[in-house]
């Protein structure tokens, strides 16, 4: 099975504050196949001040790139900040603009970015619902050429129609982080987008996918598998001091369920060095981010997604593109 590589600027410390976005244009020169970028309306450390509207900006590279894939990873179309219907037009309207170019990860959300849009924050079985239906919806969307009725648990929707509809299949990662979101991605996803160590997806959470799709009657294999892990060049503690700032609090427990920035960055006080440095991948070398790529194959990812938070964006930019004609090489 083909091992992708993607990039995801969002978290990108290689990306430059006057917001040029000249490293996502670098992404695609580097040879990376997929850009992402994180949707969020609020940052894990409230001293991270870049947290753009995602769609706004993804649509921006894509008109400053030619043949990179682009998408969000991930959105949440379970009704609070978007609704079903908005994200079939937004991602209609991508494919449209960069045609077979727009890909599509959704999610059942986090509380800092949906709890003030709900007035509340819906329990896990809520939101998982919620997000096999918006998905549902979504696609029927997409592909019906009449207004039809959606009478859903949680959308309800006479007459609806999109009238710009995608001319290319869209495809669509779901996105889940948990054990038991992990199930349920197996028994539902086309494609499956995780986070985690090596060892954390391969001893958890890929065996709990596996298991989903199997009670569903489905291949676990023929599954797109991708991984979102971190990867940094640079001095130490300069990496860890960045990393802090940027998602610091994103690694204590209970991240996805507090709404409170500030709550989410007092945790950042209990987390070690040695703490951050387990999800963080150092590098100097190409052949040290190929070896731990070459970890997440074996594992079973089909494609790895790479946030740099490295101090060197020039020494990253040279590491890079080794990395990527290594697989292009290796395909040949």
């Amino acid at each position: 099975m083909r091992f992708q590589l993607g990039m995801q600027p969002d978290f990108l410390l290689m990306f430059d504050e006057d917001y040029t976005l000249k490293y996502s244009v670098a992404a695609e020169k580097m040879g990376f196949e997929y850009i992402w970028h994180a949707d969020h309306f609020f940052p894990f450390q409230p001293s991270f001040k870049h947290v753009f509207f995602a769609w706004e900006v993804l649509a921006a590279i894509g008109a400053r790139t030619t043949t990179a894939k682009i998408g969000p990873a991930a959105t949440a179309p379970i009704g609070g900040r978007y609704h079903p219907m908005l994200i079939a037009q937004a991602s209609a309207t991508m494919d449209r603009l960069f045609p077979g170019r727009f890909v599509l990860a959704v999610g059942a959300g986090e509380a800092i970015n949906e709890s003030r849009f709900f007035g509340r924050w819906p329990k896990w079985q809520e939101r998982m619902e919620r997000l096999l239906e918006g998905v549902e919806l979504i696609k029927k969307l997409w592909k019906e050429e009449a207004p039809f009725d959606f009478d859903g648990k949680y959308f309800k929707v006479p007459q609806a129609m999109l009238y710009l509809r995608p001319k290319n299949e869209i495809p669509i990662y779901l996105s889940a982080f948990g054990v038991k979101a992990a199930v349920v991605a197996g028994k539902h996803a086309d494609r499956f987008i995780t986070e985690g160590t090596v060892e954390t997806v391969r001893d958890i959470i890929f065996p709990k996918f596996d298991e989903g799709a199997r009670a569903a009657g489905r291949d676990p294999g023929k599954i797109e598998r991708a991984v979102l892990t971190d990867f940094a060049t640079g001095p130490r503690d300069k990496i860890v001091q960045k990393v802090r700032k940027i998602a610091g609090g994103g690694y204590a427990k209970g991240t996805y369920d507090t709404s409170d920035p500030a709550a989410i960055a007092a945790r950042e006080t209990g987390i070690t060095d040695e703490q951050i440095l387990e999800h963080v991948y150092l590098y100097q070398k190409p052949d040290e981010v190929i070896d731990v790529l070459e970890r997440y194959r074996k594992a079973g990812a089909t494609q790895v997604i790479i946030s740099e938070f490295g101090e060197d964006p020039e020494h990253a930019m040279k590491v890079y593109p080794k990395v990527t004609e290594y697989y292009r090489t290796r395909e040949t």
